[in-house]
């Protein structure tokens, strides 16, 4: 069992933003997520991994994939704040679910 955040680099953001916004899309896809499984991934080693996309529009489409595999997910939309644009769209959490599921989605994508 994992969970994964996958964080576009188009928008630049400096660390601590990329962690805040990992910190959201982790609740946000956790609230999202069965208890069962929330149970088995408590149990184990709580695994989280980031990931990196490039754009967008790549985060759109993994999010597509997961919605059809069933895996609970999570779009951070930023306020805009700080460090970027109000509206956009920064993360995308997925899980915690299997890890074999979630390689589904992300197994091509290079850590952060």
């Amino acid at each position: 069992m994992k969970q994964a955040m996958v964080v576009r680099t188009d928008l630049k953001m400096r660390k601590g933003k990329i962690a805040a916004q990992c910190c959201h899309g982790s609740i946000g896809a956790y609230k999202k997520t069965a208890p069962e499984k929330i149970r088995k991934w408590e149990n184990e080693a709580y695994a989280k991994v980031v990931l990196k996309v490039q754009t967008k529009e790549e985060l759109i489409e993994l999010k597509k994939l997961a919605d059809e595999k069933g895996i609970s997910n999570y779009l951070v939309v930023d306020a805009g704040r700080t460090q970027i644009p109000t509206s956009s769209i920064t993360v995308l959490a997925l899980g915690p679910d299997e890890d074999e599921l979630i390689d589904q989605v992300t197994g091509d994508l290079k850590l952060l």
